[in-house]
């Protein structure tokens, strides 16, 4: 049997508000996140969006993980399009081999019962 761990995430955020202090620039919230510049443009890897109880909400992945997460806020298409408002954390886990991302997104999936995931499902 083959044995599966999440690593440790490498970026978590979390929706909240900038307290600004003297000499800052303020940070335009993207849904409510200021912390994006946090996550790498440049790697691939999987992620996982979490509600306020801590409850996988979706997990996904991609090449570049910045763009593919702000593209599910943005798409009319995407699986969590009616539930971005319940997102309050994200975790991002940078892996660059695609077949690791691939398994680690099933795995992670069906382990921790993502709410919104609607293929790769193997629970009921």
């Amino acid at each position: 049997m083959i044995k599966i761990e999440l690593p440790k995430p490498d970026v978590v955020i979390y929706q909240r508000e900038q307290v600004v202090k003297d000499g800052e620039v303020p940070i335009t919230p993207f849904h409510g996140f200021i912390d994006f510049h946090k996550i790498t443009r440049e790697k691939g890897g999987f992620f996982l969006f979490y509600n306020k109880a801590n409850e996988v909400l979706f997990v996904g992945k991609a090449r570049k993980i910045r763009q593919r997460i702000k593209k599910h806020f943005e798409d009319n298409v995407s699986p969590v399009r009616k539930y971005r408002d319940e997102i309050y954390k994200i975790e991002v886990y940078e892996v660059e081999d695609a077949m690791e991302r691939e398994i680690y997104e099933t795995y992670a999936i069906n382990k921790l019962r993502a709410k919104y995931n609607i293929e790769k499902v193997f629970f009921e």
